[in-house]
C-alpha cells in the first residue's frame, strides 16, 4: 500500500467541525483495531478497513465508512463470521466456485480476484461466482484490482434473496435489489478506467447517508410507498419504505431490464438466489470475470486501441452546462487525490456510531477526537 503524506492540521477537540475530516491511515488504524476486536485476523481486518477507506476516499461513502459501524452490528449479531475462511468449492476449466464460508465479503472478494487472475494468466479468461459471505461492499474494487495488476475485469453482483429496493418497470412496489455492474481496464502509466454503477438511479447507501446527514436527495432518486416521487430520504426509509428508481429516467425500462440481467447472472450462476422478497441481506451473489488481454492482441495494440479511443471522445465539444469530459472512473480517482490531501469527510451521525460501536468493543476512543484536522 502506498502511504500518502497529508499536509493538513490536527484540530483541537473544542475546534472539532461539524463535518470533520480524517487522513485515510487514522481511519484505517481505528478500523483495524475494530475488526480486529470484533474477532477478524489482523490480515482480514486490514482487508476489510482497506476496502472501506478507500471506498470513502473515492467519494462513496456509503460503501465507506458508513459500514465501519454496520459490519460491526452484523458480526455482533451472528449475521457473519468474522472468521470465515472462504474457499473455492468448485473448479473446472476457467471457472470457479467460491463459497464465502459467511465470512466478510471483502475476504471473499480477495479471494476471488485472486482466482479470476490466476485462471485469466492460465487461460486468458477466468470465471469465478461468490456465495455465502456478507455484503461485497463496493463492486468497482473487485474489477479495478484485476485492472492494478494488467487485466480486464467485469462484475455482476445481486443481494441473494432481497427483493424490496426496485421496482420494475411499470411497477411500485421494490422486486429487485440495486444489482451493480463494475467494469475496470489497465491504461499504461495512467489511472484505469472504472465503471462502477448500480442499475437502479442510485445505491441504497448514498440515501442513507442523506438519511444521516438530514440532507434531500435528487428529484428523480426515490419514490414514496404509495410510488409518489419524493426527495425526503426518510420517505424511502420509512416505514413503510419507499423504492429507488431503476437506472434511465424515461427509459427506465432499460435500467429494469440490466437489473433482471443481473438477478441472473449475480443470483443463478452463483447459487445464491435470486429476489424473492425477504427483507435483509443474506449474502451477495457475485459473477467475477478476468480478461488477459495479452491473449487477445499485442500489448502495443491495446494500448493504442485504448488511447485513440480515448483522445477521441475528448475531442468532442464541452457542453457548456457540464463544463468538462471525464474519464470513466475520474471522478472516484479525483476524489480519492482530494481526499488523500484534505481528509475525508465524515457526518456526526455516522462518526458517532463509529466511536459507540468502538466503545462497545473495548477500544479506548479518548483520543479518537483529536484527530479530526482541517482543510
Amino acid at each position: 500500500m502506498v502511504v500518502f503524506i497529508n499536509y493538513v492540521k490536527p484540530l483541537k477537540h473544542a475546534d472539532r467541525p461539524l463535518m470533520p475530516r480524517f487522513r485515510d491511515t487514522d481511519l484505517r488504524t481505528f478500523g483495524v483495531a475494530m475488526f480486529e476486536a470484533a474477532g477478524c485476523v489482523r490480515d482480514d481486518a486490514t482487508t476489510i478497513i482497506d476496502h472501506l477507506v478507500e471506498s470513502s476516499l473515492f467519494g462513496h461513502d456509503s460503501h465507506g465508512s458508513l459500514r465501519m459501524y454496520e459490519y460491526i452490528d452484523q458480526i455482533q449479531a451472528g449475521t457473519f463470521n468474522p472468521k470465515g475462511r472462504p474457499r473455492i468449492e468448485r473448479e473446472r476449466g476457467v471457472t470457479a466456485c467460491i463459497d464465502g464460508d459467511g465470512a466478510l465479503g471483502q475476504v471473499a472478494g480477495r479471494l476471488a480476484v485472486e482466482t479470476g487472475a490466476g485462471l485469466a494468466r492460465l487461460h486468458g479468461v477466468g470465471v469465478v461466482t461468490v456465495r455465502n459471505c456478507s455484503h461485497l461492499g463496493r463492486i468497482g474494487a473487485y474489477p479495478l484490482a484485476a485492472a492494478r495488476q494488467g487485466l480486464m475485469g467485469l462484475a455482476f453482483v445481486n443481494a441473494g434473496r432481497l427483493g424490496r429496493q426496485i421496482p420494475p418497470y411499470g411497477g411500485i412496489d421494490g422486486r429487485i435489489s440495486t444489482n451493480p455492474v463494475a467494469f475496470s481496464a489497465p491504461r499504461p502509466d495512467q489511472d484505469p478506467i472504472l465503471v462502477d454503477m448500480t442499475t437502479s438511479v442510485v445505491a441504497e447507501g448514498k440515501i442513507r447517508v442523506a438519511h444521516n446527514r438530514n440532507q434531500s436527495v435528487p428529484a428523480g432518486w426515490i419514490t414514496d410507498s404509495e410510488g409518489q416521487p419524493t426527495c425526503d430520504p426518510g420517505a424511502y426509509v420509512g416505514p413503510p419504505s419507499g423504492a429507488i428508481l431503476p437506472l434511465g429516467g424515461v427509459v427506465a425500462y432499460k435500467g429494469y431490464c440490466l437489473g433482471m440481467m443481473v438477478e441472473m447472472f449475480g443470483g443463478i450462476l452463483s447459487g445464491e438466489g435470486t429476489a424473492n422478497g425477504e427483507l435483509t441481506v443474506r449474502s451477495n451473489g457475485m459473477l467475477l470475470t478476468v480478461y488477459d488481454p495479452s491473449f487477445f492482441c499485442e500489448a502495443e495494440d491495446y494500448a493504442a486501441e485504448l488511447e485513440g479511443l480515448i483522445q477521441h471522445v475528448l475531442s468532442s465539444r464541452v457542453d457548456p452546462s457540464i463544463g468538462r469530459i471525464r474519464l470513466p472512473g475520474a471522478p472516484e480517482f479525483d476524489t480519492g487525490r482530494e481526499r488523500l490531501a484534505q481528509g475525508i469527510p465524515i457526518d456526526d451521525t455516522t462518526w458517532s456510531r463509529i466511536i459507540e460501536r468502538a466503545n462497545r468493543l473495548g477500544l479506548d476512543t479518548k483520543t479518537w477526537d483529536a484527530h479530526a484536522i482541517s482543510g
